[in-house]
């Protein structure tokens, strides 16, 4: 278990689909990579520069848009700012002009096929997400730096140090369910009140109120986005577009509204329960139909399970009537839940499968509502516990190394069984409960170890197998 610093806006990024750790974290690499080579020698004096990828950043490198994170890395975009619009346009030109400005800089002679490597039959032994970059400077020295994506958008480059000794301690050290509960009980805090104090030491609470409430207007634009826009997704799936459809038809109309109006709509049709049932599903087939299509979406705690928590964020705001504050404490509980999963197994499918994203989200978007809901720690944590429990051992297989099946319906699924376990949770005795967060922690993990490698994102085995894409088409 590592002894890190982990804040909520290192859970909560705000970044481009369709996948934190191989699109946003190759992205942050290429930056991070030519921002020291800069420092080190200057972007001036390179000459050519090639990326070599390895293990699953291999594998399915293509269908997650690896090589187009990498490009727009090098070249000096930024995911939290870049107009998703003008991707495209963007690697066109690149293409067509055979030559990259690295960091918007510096030009030099680039082929995106040739200069990137997918390496299918190679892996590195720390972690199966890792790229290494090989520049040639003007003088002939050669220069090699490795990176490894380890899930959620976080980077880490070879031979750095993970377990940090921090300049400013937290008032709270929480690296597992039992340090978080016992915090709790001797500060007689509650979960986001504990959360809120470690996270002041980084800024002050006007600063972390307005980052949350501005994380929460992503993930909202993500939703509305989603179901607006129709159409085919991009791959060679040809998957079509479901949440624009679902949420005209629930509606009653296709006729676009404007956001406050689309939420007062959705509110005058009741609270029934397959009503609500049925938006749930739409919010999170929303969000992941966003992502899939290299738009701007939340990493919650990845990329591939970004619609669980506004998914379930949303049906607490429209038929539990929510407000601002629940969002913050909502959100607060939730990120905390996942850099606990973090530190005590992982948040990457190339290491864990899809219990390591979907899980994941589910258990941290279950213990927020539980909090918001009412709940006390302990059922804050049984809920996170549940919602765990029942994704063990969930494999990750995409076709065609797509983040659309069975990923986009696998969102529907973790926000439904954290609503249950929130409201399971909530009708409980967690005292008698015989699991705790910590047991689903660690045997997440032995789970995540013992998984075939063909289920942990290499496209290699499940239903992968089963429908014929040419990445080629991707």
């Amino acid at each position: 278990m590592t002894d890190e610093q982990i804040s909520v806006f290192d859970i909560f990024k705000i970044g481009v689909g369709p996948s934190s750790s191989h699109t946003l974290g190759p992205w942050r690499a290429a930056q991070k990579f030519l921002e020291e080579l800069e420092h080190l020698h200057g972007l001036a004096r390179v000459k050519a520069l090639q990326v070599h990828l390895y293990g699953s950043l291999a594998k399915t490198g293509i269908g997650h848009g690896t090589d187009k994170a990498l490009v727009l890395g090098l070249a000096g975009y930024d995911p939290i700012s870049i107009d998703c619009n003008a991707i495209t346009g963007i690697l066109s030109d690149i293409a067509q002009q055979g030559e990259i400005s690295l960091l918007g800089l510096h030009p030099i002679p680039f082929t995106i096929k040739k200069d990137i490597l997918f390496l299918y039959k190679e892996s590195l032994a720390f972690h199966p997400n890792a790229l290494r970059f090989k520049v040639e400077l003007v003088d002939g020295l050669t220069i090699e730096k490795v990176y490894y994506s380890v899930g959620g958008g976080f980077v880490i480059q070879e031979h750095e140090e993970i377990i940090t000794t921090p300049d400013h301690p937290l008032p709270f050290k929480v690296n597992k369910g039992d340090d978080l509960l016992e915090g709790c009980r001797e500060s007689n805090l509650s979960i986001w009140e504990l959360v809120l104090a470690n996270e002041l030491t980084w800024r002050s609470e006007s600063e972390v109120r307005e980052g949350l409430l501005h994380i929460w207007q992503i993930m909202a634009e993500s939703i509305y986005s989603g179901c607006q826009r129709k159409g085919i997704l991009p791959g060679g799936l040809k998957v079509t577009r479901r949440a624009a459809a679902l949420s005209a038809k629930l509606l009653g109309t296709s006729e676009p509204l404007p956001y406050d109006d689309w939420v007062k709509a959705i509110r005058r049709q009741g609270t029934g329960f397959k009503y609500t049932l049925d938006w749930v599903s739409c919010f999170a087939l929303a969000v992941n139909e966003e992502n899939a299509s290299f738009s701007r979406v939340v990493t919650a705690p990845t990329n591939g399970a970004a619609g669980v928590i506004p998914a379930v964020l949303q049906y607490y705001l429209l038929f539990c009537d929510g407000d601002e504050e629940s969002i913050v404490r909502f959100l607060l509980v939730a990120g905390e839940i996942g850099s606990i999963f973090k530190k005590g197994a992982t948040i990457s499918a190339a290491m864990g499968g899809c219990q390591a994203e979907i899980g994941v989200s589910s258990a941290m978007a279950a213990s927020g509502l539980t909090q918001v809901l009412g709940g006390s720690v302990e059922q804050c944590m049984m809920a996170a516990e549940i919602a765990m429990e029942h994704h063990l051992g969930l494999t990750c297989d995409p076709i065609g190394g797509l983040v659309q099946i069975p990923c986009i319906e696998r969102n529907t699924m973790g926000a439904i069984k954290a609503i249950t376990a929130s409201q399971l949770a909530l009708q409980s005795e967690p005292g008698a409960a015989k699991v705790s967060l910590d047991i689903v922690v660690q045997t997440m993990w032995e789970t995540a170890q013992d998984m075939s490698n063909r289920y942990k994102e290499t496209s290699e085995g499940g239903l992968a197998l089963r429908i014929p894409i040419s990445l080629s088409d991707c």
